[in-house]
């Protein structure tokens, strides 16, 4: 009986001790889910010529999404989210409210945060605070036949646009649930300061401020 006593300590110990190796320094975690991206959109004028005040909006987007994270110590962690490109459209606004989408664009945003993650390596519920550097890569940008109707374009000679790639500050918030000692759910919230500028090819160019607000969810495991 002893023995056995003896024998289920042990093994409380050494559960006890996997999860906190598991949440500790030196350990890593990647993780899987999905994003949304809505930017908060100011839009500047469009230079001239064209109509007064006009300007523009940036709708949402979705993506599935994921991201590595190494515990430098039990506290800190370094954490790179990782995701496919997300395709926004861009819409008139102001002047050209209600013309429709004027186009689209793929961005990448590239993020590397510091985190602080509160509480023991081993609690079950994580808060933490985020600081991170956003590198937003727009490409592939494409533009419609209203943008066309806008800016003079035509078939043979159509209004072309590109978006400046921008480096941004990202502040981030989030929660961490262990389901048991290597599986777990991440909730964050995080805002991106980004402002950038997209250039026609009529010579026109139109300053965007972005600032989108970003809700990512995943099911992560820890190695």
């Amino acid at each position: 009986m002893k023995a056995l006593w003896q024998t289920s300590l042990g093994v409380a110990a050494l559960a006890a001790c996997t999860l906190v190796s598991a949440q500790s320094a030196g350990s890593w975690s990647g993780r899987v889910g999905a994003t949304r991206i809505d930017p908060q959109t100011s839009s500047g004028r469009l230079s001239a010529p064209s109509f007064r005040d006009t300007r523009v909006d940036v709708e949402a987007a979705n993506q599935v999404s994921g991201g590595i994270s190494y515990m430098v110590t039990d506290n800190w962690a370094l954490d790179l989210p990782l995701a496919l490109p997300f395709k926004h459209d861009f819409v008139g606004d102001g002047a050209i409210a209600g013309v429709g989408k004027l186009g689209q664009t793929k961005v990448l945003p590239m993020t590397l945060f510091a985190e602080y993650r509160f509480g023991e390596a081993n609690a079950r519920f994580r808060p933490y605070l985020g600081l991170g550097i956003t590198y937003a890569w727009f490409s592939k940008e494409r533009t419609t036949a209203a943008m066309n109707g806008l800016t003079g374009g035509t078939l043979a000679n159509p209004t072309t646009a590109s978006i400046d790639n921008k480096w941004g500050i990202t502040p981030k918030i989030g929660l961490i649930y262990s389901i048991n000692e290597r599986w777990f759910v991440d909730a964050a919230f995080y805002k991106s300061y980004l402002k950038t500028t997209t250039h026609l090819s009529t010579g026109q160019s139109i300053n965007i401020k972005l600032n989108p607000n970003v809700y990512a969810i995943s099911v992560g495991y820890r190695f």
